[in-house]
């Protein structure tokens, strides 16, 4: 039957509280570096004016590393030999320093909006209008960012942010808006678009619903929001809905009928030839806005992207200034 030992037999081991303690400790970044400059200038001198420290400081830097290692990591105190193990770490060191020092730039660069990835949304009368001009004037403050532009209607953005698959979206608000964050941008004056043969197209003043009554519409689902009972109608009796700017304005064109867009909107669907007259309605505007989620922040290169964004639009708005 198997007994403990006698208490004078049971040897009891204390722990090397400092063996532990140096082993434990690791090694530091600014140590690697220290050796890293020494071994490739050759002398401790010369490593000392690179690194900004005393020859004494950078003496000592090596000394930790070496007590760390339990080894030399240079054949003499000249310091422009190493040893197989020096040899080693050198290798090691200069790997490690590279990616240490190509994460503190993409960390700075992220902090200081420089770096990161921005994917932004828009309809596409923003896309081909305001983002041409902010990326032209502040090109070089984008130089280094991933930005992904994508043009899609106001639905399929609000789908999207939804989703967290964009950071910002300029859209018109919908239903699928709780949840968002929005700053209006700009309001776009809906108008009359018609052939140059079109009745319509012989004034050049603002059209009041009254004069449409009884025209051929080809409807489209920006003008579909106007809120007027007239516009309502309009698009009740509508026969045609096309929702691709350049297929309406090919119908257009074909002189099938007219339709009623935003006038940002048929600049962007480059609708030469044809002619745009303003409604008399002065209601009859699209509201764009600025959004993206409530509870996500913004990257500081997609806050910076914003801000240009805002800046731009402002003004654009206002026109030249005498």
């Amino acid at each position: 039957m198997d007994t403990d030992p006698p208490f004078n037999q049971t040897k009891i081991t204390e722990p090397n509280f400092k063996q532990t303690e140096a082993k434990s400790v690791t090694i530091k970044i600014e140590l690697l570096r220290g050796f890293a400059v020494v071994a490739r200038s050759g002398n401790l001198s010369d490593a000392a004016d690179i690194l900004g420290r005393t020859p004494s400081a950078v003496s000592m830097m090596l000394k930790q590393l070496e007590t760390h290692l339990g080894e030399p990591l240079f054949e003499t105190d000249r310091k422009n030999k190493l040893t197989a193990l020096g040899a080693y770490v050198l290798e090691q060191a200069e790997r490690e320093l590279q990616q240490f020092d190509n994460m503190v730039k993409a960390i700075e660069g992220y902090a200081n909006a420089t770096h990161g990835h921005v994917r932004i949304a828009t309809v596409p009368s923003v896309a081909g209008s305001i983002m041409p001009v902010v990326f032209s004037k502040y090109i070089k403050d984008f130089s280094k960012m991933d930005i992904e532009l994508r043009d899609m209607d106001s639905n399929s953005i609000l789908h999207e942010l939804s989703r967290n698959r964009i950071d910002i979206g300029i859209a018109t608000m919908g239903e699928n808006s709780a949840g968002l964050h929005s700053q209006h941008l700009l309001s776009d004056a809906f108008g009359v678009i018609c052939h140059p043969s079109h009745p319509l197209a012989q004034n050049r003043g603002p059209v009041d619903w009254q004069a449409l009554t009884g025209e051929r519409l080809i409807a489209n689902s920006l003008s579909a929001g106007i809120d007027a009972p007239a516009c309502k109608t309009l698009h009740a009796n509508a026969l045609l809905t096309a929702q691709n700017l350049t297929s309406i304005m090919a119908m257009v064109h074909a002189e099938i009928g007219i339709t009623i867009l935003p006038e940002m909107a048929a600049r962007a669907a480059n609708a030469t030839g044809l002619i745009f007259r303003p409604l008399a309605d002065s209601l009859a505007k699209r509201q764009i806005h600025m959004l993206r989620k409530r509870e996500a922040a913004l990257s500081p290169a997609a806050r910076l992207v914003e801000q240009h964004i805002l800046a731009c639009t402002a003004d654009m708005i206002q026109g030249p200034t005498a």
